[in-house]
């Protein structure tokens, strides 16, 4: 019997908000939180409700923290309203 583990944890299960930092052209990008020195990755399988073309820097965004192979990462991302 094979046992699968999950990839990612979700760490946080409250909703937290930050702004778009940085957008790449390869479909990932990374969000700054007020208070924090690193800012979080996401990818663009995790945006909900929005494109991930039409992000731009700036953007104030929704989202969880996850716990990923390679550490913290953003989760449900979503435009805040």
């Amino acid at each position: 019997m094979i046992r699968l583990t999950p990839l990612i944890r979700i760490t946080r299960t409250h909703m937290q908000t930050g702004r778009i930092a940085r957008i790449t052209d390869r479909g990932f990008g990374f969000i700054k939180i007020d208070g924090q020195e690193k800012d979080l990755f996401f990818h663009s399988k995790e945006l909900v409700g929005v494109t991930f073309d039409s992000l731009r820097e700036g953007d104030l965004m929704t989202f969880e923290v996850a716990d990923g192979p390679k550490g913290p990462s953003a989760v449900r991302v979503s435009r805040a309203s």
